[in-house]
């Protein structure tokens, strides 16, 4: 049930970009974190409601070897079922995430349109999440990002760890816009740049988006992936609007959190950053109360309240 509070007050701010296209991880980032794996079933209806929602960049599974996340082990299975939806919602892009060249033989032979690769900023990370060196990730990465772009395959590379890593503390902004650069120059047509542990803050943000730009990386070429650990998450994405960041990641419900980096919590949830970006007169194309719906039903099937607070606020009657 959608309660009376309606929509925000629309009230923009100079400055700002006129509409943000948001890349929805709710469906690969937020269920391979779950305990137990989701049904195919539920899975295969989440994607169509957030679909029907006006989400059209829904990143949907991924082609990580079962072993290392079973949740995502039914990729092959949930594909063909989805394959028609860019048909009934045009310009729908449906990503996949590969690690290698398995990874992609995969995608490929489910004519995947989009995929994703996952590097890391700090070597500690690239050792614990790929057991390869940051120089080492890239090696394994070019050939798999040269044959998606033969195929016609658009390539997103996420940059993990770029504002701190547990292991090693804050990183550089240097470090990050450095190991970012080579990411695209390898061929991929965007980099998301994580916040994995969710410390970054507004300054930092701010900071390494100037990074890049001092490398010819602009803003047009970046996203953002904030986790709300610290409750920066909408702070940060304010940020990086403010320097002219137009795709911003996000998970219905904020779903989601790194199985690899313990003390990483949920990500932003879509329906706090779109409540935001509505405020803010920023199109977005997705119908709030559609999509904080498919968020209550997500949770009741997980069994647990959406952490959410724009969920909470527009499905809990007063």
């Amino acid at each position: 049930m959608i309660t009376e509070l309606g929509l925000p007050d629309r009230t923009p701010l100079s400055g700002l970009p006129s509409r943000v296209r948001i890349h929805e991880v709710g469906a690969r980032d937020g269920l391979q974190n779950e305990s137990s794996t989701v049904p195919l079933e539920t899975k295969h209806e989440f994607i169509g409601r957030l679909a029907r929602a006006g989400l059209r960049t829904i990143e949907a599974t991924s082609f990580v070897h079962p072993k290392w996340v079973p949740q995502l082990a039914d990729a092959e299975q949930l594909m063909p079922l989805i394959a028609g939806l860019p048909e009934e919602y045009p310009g729908l892009r449906l990503p996949v995430l590969v690690p290698n060249t398995r990874g992609l033989d995969r995608a490929l032979e489910l004519r995947c349109a989009d995929i994703a690769v996952f590097a890391s900023a700090t070597e500690s990370f690239a050792r614990r999440n790929l057991n390869r060196g940051l120089d080492e990730q890239m090696e394994m990465f070019a050939p798999v990002v040269a044959r998606a772009v033969e195929a016609g395959i658009r390539v997103r590379g996420y940059l993990s760890m770029c504002f701190g890593d547990p292991w090693e503390g804050p990183v550089p902004v240097g470090q990050v816009a450095s190991v970012g650069a080579e990411l695209l120059k390898l061929g991929c047509t965007e980099l998301s740049l994580g916040d994995t542990i969710g410390t970054g803050t507004p300054g930092q943000v701010a900071a390494l988006l100037r990074a890049f730009e001092q490398r010819g990386v602009g803003a047009d070429r970046l996203a953002v992936h904030f986790h709300d650990t610290y409750g920066q998450a909408l702070a940060n994405t304010l940020a990086a609007l403010q320097l002219g960041v137009t795709t911003v990641d996000s998970s219905a419900g904020g779903l989601g959190g790194c199985p690899y980096a313990k003390s990483a919590t949920g990500n932003l949830a879509t329906e706090d950053l779109v409540w935001m970006l509505d405020g803010l007169g920023i199109e977005t194309g997705v119908d709030l109360p559609a999509l904080a719906a498919t968020s209550a039903w997500m949770a009741d099937r997980l069994g647990r309240p959406s952490p959410s607070r724009a969920v909470r606020a527009l499905t809990t009657p007063s």
